[in-house]
């Protein structure tokens, strides 16, 4: 495990492999960790890290409050998770890579990609996370979270979180900070001596920002037509990975390639193979 501090956070992180580099933005929501890329959903099956470092150097990292890296309460945008994922590669000295991003990690992905077009080789947008019910699913943890700090106070939350590995989606009330409240005592207290009316507005308009429409949230899709990369997008099924999210990036993404494969294809044997194929191309 390395660590560094990326826009003024701590960040943990792993480089795998050797080769061109591969910039990896994790699945998970808001519990995005290096080893949900073995561990977590599709990814325990298909083994995409195993196959990809062979071929490529692939660096991956905990997002922002996630797993072992801070964080800092403010009102998160997209933009402020890519931010972290370039200052990673200045921090590794490395101008240029390749993208993946899984679930989640396709919005910061695809932002990363429209803030830094320069230095994106290529992008793989692997089962985005998106569509109607994933809205209403965030939303909704956001609602009972701010019940919760309304009810029961700040410090209620920090107790909550230290008494429990539960992440934001397991269990809304610890918030989407629940993480560092954990591992960060000083980070803990400053929370818990929050204005809590302030923070309900911090918090709410943070859902606004990330989760604002009903297929993939994150860049602009004026923007993301700009956008002359190659791209391989590939569909999930689900409520959280709906596959018209991944449609509509196929759509808006001017050189993307869509492999129109079901969830129960994506296996071991066809997914690795399918994602080196576009990337040893590029």
């Amino acid at each position: 495990m390395a660590t560094a501090i990326l826009d003024g956070i701590e960040t943990r992180y792993e480089v795998f492999g050797s080769g061109p580099p591969l910039l990896l933005f994790s699945p998970g929501g808001f519990n995005a960790t290096v080893e949900n890329w073995t561990e977590f959903g599709i990814y325990r099956r298909l083994n995409l890290l195993g196959h990809l470092e062979q071929r490529f150097t692939c660096i991956a990292f905990d997002k922002r409050e996630s797993g072992r890296s801070g964080g800092r309460v403010e009102r998160i945008g997209w933009d402020d998770y890519a931010r972290q994922g370039a200052a990673l590669l200045d921090h590794l000295d490395i101008e240029r890579a390749h993208l993946l991003g899984g679930c989640v990690g396709c919005s910061i992905a695809a932002a990363f990609a429209v803030a830094h077009p320069q230095r994106t080789a290529s992008i793989v947008l692997y089962s985005p996370a998106g569509g109607p019910r994933y809205r209403i699913t965030q939303h909704g943890r956001f609602a009972e979270h701010l019940a919760y700090v309304m009810e029961e106070g700040l410090a209620a939350v920090v107790l909550l979180a230290a008494a429990r590995e539960t992440t934001f989606a397991q269990d809304p009330r610890v918030g989407p900070w629940a993480s560092v409240l954990r591992r960060d005592r000083a980070f803990a207290d400053e929370y818990a001596a929050q204005d809590p009316d302030a923070y309900g507005v911090l918090v709410e308009g943070m859902a606004r920002l990330l989760f604002d429409r009903d297929t993939v949230p994150g860049a602009e899709p004026e923007d993301l037509l700009q956008l002359e990369l190659p791209a391989l997008v590939v569909p999930g099924h689900d409520a959280s990975h709906a596959t018209s999210a991944a449609r509509y990036l196929e759509e808006c993404l001017p050189q993307a390639e869509y492999w129109d494969v079901s969830v129960e294809a994506q296996t071991e044997e066809t997914a690795p193979a399918r994602v080196l194929s576009f990337l040893q191309k590029e």
